[in-house]
């Protein structure tokens, strides 16, 4: 993996540790560090040695406390709506990652920080999380996809809720409404929780999980997902891993899979 300005990246057994490393800016993201973001997420749908990705923020205080204030204050409307565009354009392609994609949320994880942390497959978030789509504040509404996928995390009326007043939501209340996995006392215990997770996802069919991915993001777009399901279902039973899957639960022994 490539060295980046804003992102350190680091591999250990087949995970890539990912880690917004603008402290000093609370994590914010600008134009660099999503282009950074993009850049890696395409070797990481390329490299088949990565077989998922931890994503955090550096520090205690924020994950992501939102985009680039500096940068946004200089947009006008043409150039707004390529901003909103490129950036939903990159938390896309990590949510359609055929690889599973897990935010370890520490402290503030605001405006795109929570829009990020929401393109994840997974949220795990250490117990100072605080969640919010505070944009309202700025005369502005989300806009990396913030309105569509929180509305489907949490629901019409509290996505309405916290997205027209601006107001944050501590860890147990967003683990309450769906919008996190897990809460744990630290990042260390909050990581080592992902890395559980990862470990036991990673034993499994890889063509498998990346359907899965397909069929539950066909879920909430506008396409049918039953047919979605069934053709995503056809494919896999085409694949070597079926065949070794079965095979090895006919023979009372754990299945290798290839990922073919």
């Amino acid at each position: 993996m490539s060295q980046f300005v804003n992102i350190l990246t680091e591999e250990k057994n087949g995970v890539l540790y990912l880690t917004v490393n603008r402290e000093d800016k609370m994590n914010a993201l600008n134009f660099g560090t999503l282009e950074e973001l993009k850049m890696i997420f395409e070797q990481v749908i390329d490299d088949k040695s990565l077989k998922a990705v931890i994503l955090t923020g550096a520090g205690e205080k924020a994950f992501v406390a939102g985009a680039d204030i500096s940068e946004i204050a200089t947009l006008n409307e043409v150039n707004a709506r390529k901003f909103a565009e490129n950036g939903q354009e990159i938390f896309a392609m990590i949510e359609n990652c055929h690889k599973p994609v897990i935010a370890v949320t520490n402290g503030y994880t605001l405006g795109g920080g929570c829009e990020l942390a929401m393109a994840c497959h997974m949220r795990i978030a250490t117990a100072n999380a605080k969640f919010g789509q505070p944009e309202v504040n700025l005369g502005i509404i989300p806009g990396y996809g913030g309105t569509q996928r929180l509305t489907h995390l949490i629901g019409r009326g509290k996505a309405n809720e916290l997205m027209m007043t601006g107001d944050m939501i501590g860890a147990d209340e967003a683990k309450s409404l769906g919008l996190v996995n897990y809460v744990l006392p630290t990042k260390e215990e909050a990581i080592a929780k992902a890395e559980e997770i990862l470990t036991k996802i990673m034993s499994k069919a890889p063509l498998a999980i990346g359907m899965i991915v397909d069929c539950v993001n066909a879920a909430f777009a506008e396409e049918n997902g039953y047919q979605t399901e069934a053709n995503s279902f056809a494919r896999c039973v085409k694949s070597g891993d079926y065949k070794e899957g079965t095979t090895a639960f006919l023979e009372k022994r754990k299945p290798v899979f290839r990922g073919e």
